[in-house]
Formats: C-alpha cells, structure tokens, sequence
C-alpha cells in the first residue's frame, strides 16, 4: 500500500512540474470560463449573475403541492432570481415560451397532489392501488438554455423533497403499522398529515432551503455551471494524459524494469492510477476554489463540494483507464482521449445545457461524468447540500467501479512487461 501511494504522489509531483501539461489543466479552462463570463454578460459590471428570470405558471392541480410549487416560485428567497406570471391555458403558456416572452413554462398538471397525497378513504380500501406520480412538465426556450436550466433545477428540486418526504414518512408509518403502534385508519390520518401545510417554510420536505446560507446560494450564478462544466470539459484531457503516461513508460522499458523490483504489478498500476486520480483531485480543487476567490461564486456546503469532487474524478479516471486498456501506444490514448473529451463536453452538457437536449440525448448522457457531475454542482449552487447529492454521486461511484473492473481485466501483467 505504501508502495502505491509513494507512485502516486511521484506522479503527482512530475505532472505539476510540466508547463505543458499544466496549460491545459488550469490555464486553459480558467480562461474559457473568463472568456465566457465576458459574453454572458458576466462581468460587464451591470449583472450579478442570472436574475429576473421569466417563467410562466400553469396550476391546473389547485391543490396542496400544487400551490406550493407555486408559493416556491413566489417567495422571498427566489424574488431577485425569477420572475413568475401566472396562467391558465397551457397551450398560451407554450405559445408565450415559443415567441420567445419567458425561459420557461412551468405546468402543474390537474391531479398531481392526488397521485402523490391520495384521497381520503381509499388508503384502507382493499382493492387500492397506489398510482404513479404524475409529472410536472417545464416547457423550455431552447434560446435561452441556462435560465431555462435555472427553472428546471428549481422544479427537480422541489419534486426530488416530495419524493423524498413521501417514501421515508411512508416507510415509517408502514413500520408502525406493522409493529401496532398505529392502526389502519390512524395510518391514513398520519399518512395525510405528512404534506399538510407545505406551503409553510418549516416544511423542510418541500421547500428550498430558506436560512442566510441557503437564500445566496439559490441566487444562481452563471458561472456556477460555467466553471465546473469547463473544469470537467478538461480533467477528461487529465485522464487520459496519465494513461498516456503509463503506455509512456511501458514503451521506455520503465515499468518492466520496476517489475525486477520487489513491487507487485497491481502495485504499480494501482500507483499510476492513484497519481492519475490525485492529478484530477488537485485540477477541479484548484479550478473551484479559483471561481470562488476570483469570481465569488458561492458553492455553499463544503462536505457536498468535496464529496463531488472526489466522486467525479473517480469516474473520470475509470474512463481514463478504459482508454488506456484499449489503446496500444501512447499516441492512441491522445487521440483517443481528444476525441472523447469534446464528445463527453457536448453530451455532458459542458457546452450546452442538457435540458435544451432531446430526450434521447440526455438518456446517452448519462454515460458521461461530466452531466452528473455538473447536475451535483448545479444543485450546490442553487443551494443544495450533501443528502441532495446522493443520486450523482452513487453514478459516478458506480461508473468508476464498473470501468475499472474491465481496465483491470483488459491491462494485465502481460501488458505492463510488453515494450
């Protein structure tokens, strides 16, 4: 173990001694994400960030999580950030977003509280059957892709504290109930009870955070989603340039030479990758922390930040090692790794918002690190924190573990021996 850490940290030492290498992780990025903050209108002295986004409501449940979505929209804490209009018609909603009059439309369908709150009565029905939850439909402006993003996130967030606050009151009221601490019908009545007034800020369920920390942070920020999106454009370039160095080595007789050595080969090729990953860790840590000495980007709870950060290199480095595992020389992981960093940027939303993407390509999306990753640092800054992150970060673990296992069994002892 010792062994791997001291390759790691050796690696780590060599990849930050190179000028070139260092251009493209950190200059390169932070200057695109300047170069961008000037165009959005950033850093033109008259804007903050995204503020008075438009966005048109259509509540047509009328009901309690219908109204406070609705209150959400409404409050003090998105009052500089969004501009809600209200509507009953969803196709003149639809219309307003095509001619261009607001980022997004908002449609609380008829019926939706019932599908998550169901009526009175039919939870001791016998023959009930709990129905799927319907959705809420956001009807964007694919000309304006990042406010429209804003709303989203928004919305995702609120349905994500339902679903939240639904499965784990059930899952507990079902407990009691099987164990006789309540009966049937004081089941329902507490069942019913777990989204009475949720249009109160108390209702940590369905609410966005509302303290000091929480009301800045929701205060989007442009930059928010243009730092980490160029941050993850490139660490796919870092990856794939450690891989590049393993081959690098293998071709100059370096690591057939440390297998001589008392150093087993998971040793050494668990010492490469772990410099890879410690690489990857140092170039989103600094990018990060340089929006926010620079740009003053709040990222808000810092335990989420790093449990992200750690998580997305993991499965960015999976896919550095696939790379390398297929590859042949080193010239191939470059090329490769070329290609595959522009292709993840556009599907993972590094360029363009993955909302204003058709529905097929969000799916592919899910491939690559870099649409979970940015939909983790959306949610920080929109005022998320680490139990808001589960969902992308498990990915990322799973997508670093699964491409991991297959590089192990495809870069082997023979590959690491072979000039």
């Amino acid at each position: 173990m010792l062994k791997t850490i001291i390759i790691g940290f050796k690696d780590l030492r060599l990849v930050f001694r190179d000028r070139a290498a260092l251009v493209f992780m950190l200059l390169a990025p932070f200057l695109l994400t300047i170069g961008m903050g000037f165009v959005t209108g950033r850093f033109s002295g008259n804007s903050g960030g995204i503020q008075d986004i438009p966005v048109i409501i259509v509540n047509l449940d009328n009901a309690e999580l219908g109204d406070a979505l609705v209150d959400v929209f409404n409050s003090e804490d998105l009052a500089e950030l969004v501009e809600p209009a209200t509507s009953s018609d969803p196709e003149a909603a639809r219309q307003l977003i095509d001619d261009n009059q607001a980022a997004a439309a908002v449609i609380i369908p008829e019926g939706f509280t019932r599908s998550i709150i169901p009526a009175e009565g039919t939870m001791t029905d016998p023959n009930f059957a709990e129905a799927d939850p319907i959705s809420i439909e956001v009807y964007v402006n694919p000309a304006k892709p990042t406010s429209a993003g804003v709303i989203k996130a928004i919305v995702d967030e609120f349905v994500s504290r339902v679903d939240e606050g639904r499965t784990s009151g059930m899952t507990t009221i079902f407990q009691m109930l099987m164990t006789g601490v309540i009966t049937p019908q004081q089941a329902e009545t507490e069942g019913r009870s777990l989204f009475e007034d949720v249009d109160q800020t108390e209702s940590t369920a369905l609410t966005l955070k509302t303290d000091d920390e929480g009301a800045q942070a929701v205060e989007f920020d442009i930059l928010a989603y243009m730092a980490p999106g160029m941050a993850l454009l490139f660490l796919m370039y870092t990856v794939s340039y450690g891989g590049r160095s393993i081959l690098a080595e293998r071709a100059q007789g370096t690591l057939p030479r440390l297998l001589v050595s008392p150093t087993s080969s998971a040793q050494i090729l668990g010492g490469k990758v772990f410099g890879i990953y410690l690489t990857g860790v140092a170039q989103i840590s600094i990018l990060i922390l340089a929006s926010a000495i620079f740009f003053q980007v709040k990222w808000g709870d810092p335990l989420g930040m790093t449990a992200l950060i750690l998580a997305a290199v993991f499965g960015a480095t999976g896919w550095g090692m696939l790379i390398t595992a297929f590859a042949r020389n080193p010239n191939q992981v470059a090329s490769i790794g070329s290609a595959i960093m522009l292709i993840f940027g556009i599907l993972g939303g590094s360029f363009i918002d993955l909302g204003m993407m058709p529905p097929a390509i969000q799916f592919i999306s899910k491939i690559t690190p870099n649409a979970w990753a940015l939909d983790g640092f959306t949610t920080l800054a929109l005022g998320g924190g680490l139990a808001q992150l589960t969902e992308p970060i498990v990915a990322l673990l799973i997508m670093g573990v699964v491409l991991f296992a297959v590089s192990v069994m495809i870069f082997g002892k023979k590959n690491l021996a072979q000039k």
